[in-house]
């Protein structure tokens, strides 16, 4: 008891008695997130202001061998910033300064705690000829978690969010401050070349090698006007046609597919957006006759590309919103869980993704609901499974999870890798990773992090 009680004193001294907390309501929040995943137990929360508050933190962890588990907005869904051994979660939300805009270079920098709906405000009031690409997620979502997560964005075309980073500011495991990008060796954050690529020791690796307390972000110019277009098909075999088709004229900021068997009218139909922007009605025009042509390009007779001439205000204002309405093809039931299992996968697996989630989906009493981006102009696309289930229904729980479990197993068995891997996918990929790749991770970690206190059980064996 008094080793606890010296630890939470410690924190006290380091940010103040009001960000510190280990009283069990607290502790009740921080130790679940809104899938499926079980609660995990957590000893204390603190939230800093500082960068210098958290290298102290972190020097603590050290010295007492305590587990620490940064976290943004805390909506990964998959338990990634639930510890798995308890210690001090990181709440970053109190880090939310956006120092700089650069225009001329168009980039951002900010602290880990600004969320996307802040960015985004702050862009429209100061900066209203400047975007950052926005995820469909809730806006308390944090820009630096979404870089991290390799999140996608409205502007998926150019790639996802951690390809638009342009450097970091890191608190090492150890403790040690330390820059990435051209802020490492310039007064300006530009960009990340042409210096080693060290961001890559930060990205994808679920806040186990270090803390990210600042980043830069590209901005795009912002459009004055957006549009979509609705493609319908009814097989799934014409997906990968029609997709190479539309990333071919380099004229889209997004592309999302999705099918979900409620209501009823929707069933057995797939459904390809695309979000078009431009600066002039003329220009919107031209893009328009564009996506007009290519249907008859696609496919022949009964296996054709329709598109949908008419789209209702209301599902276009849906689509069109920033953010975007996330979960649009949930079937939200009594008691409000929701969870969904996204896999990075090549474009021509796309078919056999659809069909086998029908049958994972139908197998555990779910209706179907899928909702994928094509990321990077065709090049990956994020096949996204959606599960809903009542969280006071074990029973239903379990079925979500059980669901998310096959879906992983049938990405990695297609040859995708699932994204924001929960702890049982992470060892699944793991353990088909080529041998010498594992020790490389196995190696990264243990000289970053020799105590192992980063957010320990994730990325092992």
């Amino acid at each position: 008891m008094g080793r606890e009680k010296s630890i939470y004193n410690a924190l006290v001294d380091i940010v103040g008695e009001d960000f510190v907390s280990n009283e069990p309501e607290d502790l009740y929040l921080y130790s679940r997130d809104g899938g499926t995943t079980k609660p995990r137990g957590v000893d204390y929360v603190v939230v800093p202001k500082t960068v210098e508050e958290v290298q102290q933190i972190v020097i603590l962890a050290n010295r007492e061998k305590v587990p620490i588990t940064p976290m943004g907005g805390g909506l990964t869904l998959n338990g990634l910033v639930i510890p798995v051994h308890g210690g001090i979660v990181i709440d970053m939300k109190r880090m939310d300064r956006i120092i700089e805009v650069n225009e001329s270079s168009r980039y951002v920098v900010l602290e880990a705690g600004v969320s996307q709906g802040a960015l985004l405000s702050y862009l429209r009031k100061n900066h209203p000829d400047l975007q950052h690409s926005m995820p469909e997620a809730p806006s308390i979502a944090t820009v630096v978690g979404n870089i991290l997560i390799r999140g996608h964005g409205s502007l998926s075309q150019c790639g996802d969010n951690s390809n638009m980073l342009n450097g970091m500011e890191i608190v090492l495991p150890t403790g040690e401050i330390c820059q990435v990008g051209s802020c490492s060796a310039s007064p300006h954050w530009f960009g990340k070349g042409p210096l080693p690529d060290l961001a890559g020791l930060f990205i994808g690796w679920f806040g186990t090698t270090g803390i990210v307390t600042k980043a830069s972000l590209r901005l795009y110019p912002r459009p004055e006007k957006r549009d979509m277009v609705l493609f319908v098909t009814q097989n799934p075999d014409l997906i990968p046609e029609l997709v190479y088709k539309l990333t071919q004229t380099r004229i889209a900021d997004n592309i999302g597919m999705m099918e979900q068997e409620k209501p009823e009218y929707m069933k057995g139909y797939q459904f390809t957006g695309v979000i078009i922007s431009g600066d002039s009605e003329e220009e919107m025009d031209y893009k328009r006759k564009v996506l007009d042509k290519i249907p008859q390009t696609c496919g022949d007779g009964e296996n054709k590309v329709t598109l949908l001439g008419e789209i209702p205000p209301s599902s276009k204002e849906r689509f069109l919103e920033e953010p975007p309405f996330a979960a649009v093809a949930a079937d939200f039931r009594k008691g409000g869980g929701f969870q969904y299992c996204a896999i990075m996968m090549p474009i021509e697996k796309v078919p056999e993704a659809w069909r086998r989630g029908i049958e994972i989906a139908h197998n555990n009493g779910m209706l179907f609901q899928c909702a994928n981006q094509v990321m990077s102009a065709g090049h990956e696309v994020m096949f996204g499974y959606n599960y809903s289930f009542n969280r006071a229904d074990e029973e239903d729980a379990e079925r979500a999870r059980k669901a998310m479990q096959e879906t992983n197993k049938l990405g990695l068995e297609l040859g995708g890798i699932p994204w924001k891997a929960d702890l049982q996918a992470q060892k699944e990929i793991v353990e088909k990773m080529d041998p010498n790749t594992r020790e490389l991770m196995k190696k990264v970690k243990k000289l970053l992090d020799p105590n192992g206190i980063m957010n320990p059980g994730n990325w092992e064996d």
